[in-house]
């Protein structure tokens, strides 16, 4: 990620190309549809046996990310084309990169799995929603455009891949040891695409972007973890819904900004300069945990 988001910086006419018609949305179409092929119908079946701790990461979700995402962007008196881009971010699911974090940290990787198709299916319904009740007060929001652009995105290639996995299961094996890689490259491209488009200000605002989203990925993953342990969950899972809560879908973010907000043209930037830090915070922190010799 840091790599490939300094390369478009340096040398932006590698990506910006990139940036035209139904890239960006296609890449992330496919970093979806890689999510799905990892998923079986049993994944769903064991939501039944951890209600309690899927319910706590999800109402977490989408009350904690949003309230923090709208509390910085007041104040920090940010512009409302980077005050948006912040609440949508605030407002997406859980991120795809989530369940390889959680593995790093010797978290429960099955519960961070559920919780994050948890988030993601009911993402058509609340991203568009929260979307509205926060940054509404900014912009205008078309709630129904965005619903169908999130289905469109993440819904549709996620169940496609689900039932590839039914259907054609040995084609899917094949593609497994790779999908993971797959997805997070997709993610890393689409972040470089919207840094070399937006080389200049990226450069001219990078400390401000640094510091809201260091604070909001920050407040995530400390806040999700505290609460785990408040509520009485061990360790273990207490890491997995911080982790769970910290990481959102920034490629989404991305892709419903450049869709949902064509005159904001900043506002995909803030999802991109997520993704990095939310990525850096959870990798340091999932390593942190993995070197600690008591939970």
């Amino acid at each position: 990620m840091i790599l490939l988001c300094a390369t478009a910086l340096i040398w932006p006419e590698w990506f910006v190309f990139l940036n035209q018609g139904s890239i960006v949305v296609l890449i992330l179409a496919f970093v979806m549809l890689c999510m799905g092929l990892t998923l079986t119908f049993e994944d769903f079946r064991r939501i039944a046996r951890i209600p309690k701790a899927v319910a706590i990461g999800f109402a977490a979700q989408y009350s904690i990310m949003p309230l923090v995402a709208f509390g910085i962007a007041y104040a920090l008196s940010l512009p409302d084309y980077f005050a948006v881009g912040l609440i949508l971010v605030g407002c997406c699911p859980g991120g795809t990169a989530s369940n390889l974090v959680t593995y790093i940290a010797k978290a429960d990787v099955a519960l961070s799995v559920v919780m994050t198709v948890c988030s993601t299916l009911a993402a058509v319904i609340l991203t568009p929603l929260l979307t509205q009740l926060f940054a509404g007060a900014l912009v205008p929001v078309d709630s129904w455009l965005l619903f169908k652009q999130t289905l469109q995105v993440v819904i549709l290639p996620v169940v496609l891949g689900v039932l590839l996995n039914r259907w054609v299961p040995r084609l899917v094996q094949g593609v497994m040891p790779i999908a993971p890689l797959l997805s997070v490259l997709g993610v890393c491209v689409i972040c470089a695409i919207v840094f070399a488009a937006h080389a200049e200000s990226i450069l001219s605002h990078g400390a401000e972007l640094l510091l809201a989203t260091a604070l909001l990925h920050g407040s995530g993953f400390f806040i999700g973890y505290h609460l785990a342990k408040l509520l009485g969950f061990h360790s273990q899972t207490a890491r997995t819904i911080s982790v769970e809560v910290g990481m959102q879908n920034s490629g989404l973010a991305i892709v419903l900004a450049k869709q949902a907000f064509p005159m904001l043209l900043l506002t995909p930037v803030v999802g991109a300069v997520s993704a990095l830090m939310h990525s850096l915070i959870g990798s340091l922190l999932a390593v942190f945990w993995r070197m600690r010799i008591t939970p």
